[in-house]
């Protein structure tokens, strides 16, 4: 399954690279991450727990960073087991930082292949919940990045 599209975020690049960078910050952004742990600065472990159609999901995911261009591309390798069940999560996720004046556009690519019990729900079924997933990072990136302004101008004017 191939997902790809652009968020507009209202930040520099270099502070858009810079949070996208931060594991942290990353995984605030993506609903149901936990337990996030930091192996070295380009590997990390985490438990992403979802609901796909009726079925209740929790992965044991491992992100490996396989490329870093400051300030305009990374690309992550994830690779995860659901627990309980037979299957397998691989991923790869490639992000283009374009300038826009005072903006910066995120171009993605998520190339994801499911297998077992999870692969065997059907495409629209998934494409749905991965849509629903991007609209929640999407708004979450956006907040975080509204909250980081709304402070700049709390310092700026005090």
């Amino acid at each position: 399954m191939k997902l790809s599209g652009e968020i507009r975020a209202n930040a520099p690049r270099d502070r858009v690279f810079a949070a996208l960078r931060d594991a942290q910050f990353f995984a605030s952004c993506v609903e149901g991450v936990s337990d996030l742990e930091e192996i070295d600065d380009r590997t990390y472990s985490a438990v992403l727990k979802t609901r796909v159609a009726y079925i209740r999901f929790s992965f044991d995911v491992d992100v490996n960073i396989t490329k870093i261009e400051e300030p305009t591309a990374i690309e992550a390798q994830v690779t995860g087991t659901p627990a309980g069940i037979v299957g397998r999560l691989t991923s790869t996720a490639s992000t283009n930082l374009v300038e826009d004046g005072d903006e910066t556009i995120i171009e993605y690519v998520i190339d994801s292949h499911l297998t077992g019990r999870l692969g065997s729900i059907g495409q629209p079924v998934l494409k749905s919940k991965a849509r629903e997933m991007e609209r929640e990072f999407t708004k979450r990136l956006r907040e975080a990045f509204a909250k980081e302004e709304e402070l700049q101008s709390v310092e700026g004017g005090a």
